[in-house]
């Protein structure tokens, strides 16, 4: 199994660096860099490539809606080039907070438009002239909607390669067919391995059916905090509050896809009053509320022994990449934290 890393920093950008290239000196095989609503990641990546040598470079998440799918090809071909062929393109809808409340354009028809980006990218790679016909991309735009001036262009510079790794953010049950069917990877977030099956296995197994077998089986990247120690309980209750706003904050009452997801893992209650009291201001409360067993369930934190365990269930999960947050104070614990991983996996 891949270990990978999020590259997070608060302020000192450089000091984060620093310390990154000591982690994949420590044996970390990749690094994502998220967006939502702060600085882009691509710059960020810009720079992580000439500061790495090896390990394989992510964006977690281009939201579908920032960018257009062009851009978002030419951007990837651009990180590719500068990383030596070490990137991979990690896409999602995000959702209607994000994009309608920062992005300012209609959160509508997500499955619809991962597809035709997917399709878009691939081919702009393939330095085809770029004609596409869907429902929501229509490239050159015809003339009723435009000048009527466009023309198909083609990719000026030659990619690294012809086919970049895209990897598709999902938790939906759609969301998550089309990622099994049209991409390399799939990145799911708070994955509990022993009921993964039962939130997601039907979804799965429907998108795989439709699978090209030139992408090869399908990558599963999850995310989770890391802290080896004897004493998970001051570790456990520093997550507790992320998974307490996700699945109670992250969306309205009706609209919320983390809520959702702890239900399909059989927390409908935890999930319900979760969210009660985090909509009404109970944050604390909120807090307390998550289960102690969804908090394990979705993390590495324990002694060597319980994350040999963990990182078994994942794999037997299907899990290739697990994309650690250290939680332990100081650098120096964080990077023999991920050591101590890397020996189990």
């Amino acid at each position: 199994m891949r270990i990978g890393i999020q590259f997070e920093h608060s302020g000192d950008f450089a000091a984060a660096v620093d310390r990154l290239v000591e982690f994949e000196k420590a044996g970390v095989d990749s690094v994502s860099v998220p967006e939502a609503y702060s600085f882009d990641a691509v710059s960020q990546l810009g720079y992580l490539a000439a500061r790495t040598t090896s390990a394989e470079l992510s964006s977690g998440i281009l939201q579908l809606y920032a960018r257009t799918p062009a851009l978002t090809a030419a951007t990837a071909a651009g990180l590719d080039m500068v990383s030596g062929g070490r990137f991979a393109l990690g896409v999602g809808a995000s959702g209607p907070q994000v994009v309608e409340g920062f992005h300012g354009v209609p959160y509508d028809a997500p499955l619809g438009r991962t597809r035709e980006l997917v399709e878009i990218c691939r081919q702009v790679w393939r330095r085809e002239p770029l004609v596409h016909e869907g429902t929501h991309f229509r490239i050159p735009l015809p003339a009723d909607r435009g000048t009527g001036l466009g023309k198909p262009l083609k990719l000026i510079d030659h990619p690294v390669r012809p086919r970049i790794p895209i990897t598709i953010a999902a938790i939906g049950p759609r969301n998550v067919a089309l990622a099994a069917e049209v991409a390399e990877g799939w990145e799911p977030i708070f994955f509990h391995p022993e009921r993964a099956e039962r939130a997601w296995g039907a979804a799965l197994a429907e998108g795989r059916s439709k699978r090209d077998p030139r992408l090869g089986p399908l990558q599963i990247a999850v995310w989770a905090p890391l802290a080896v120690t004897d004493d998970p309980g001051p570790v456990r209750d520093l997550h507790r509050p992320v998974l307490a706003r996700y699945i109670g904050g992250m969306g309205s009452r009706g609209r919320n896809f983390y809520n959702d997801l702890a239900a399909r893992f059989g927390y409908e209650d935890a999930a319900r009053e979760i969210q009660d009291l985090f909509l009404n201001g109970r944050r604390d409360a909120a807090t307390a509320a998550v289960p102690d067993d969804l908090v394990d369930a979705v993390s590495l934190i324990g002694s060597a022994g319980h994350l040999a365990e963990r990182i078994a269930a994942l794999a037997a999960a299907g899990v290739t990449t697990v994309r650690v947050k250290p939680m332990a104070r100081g650098h120096r614990a964080r990077l023999a934290d991920v050591e101590v991983l890397r020996g189990l996996t």
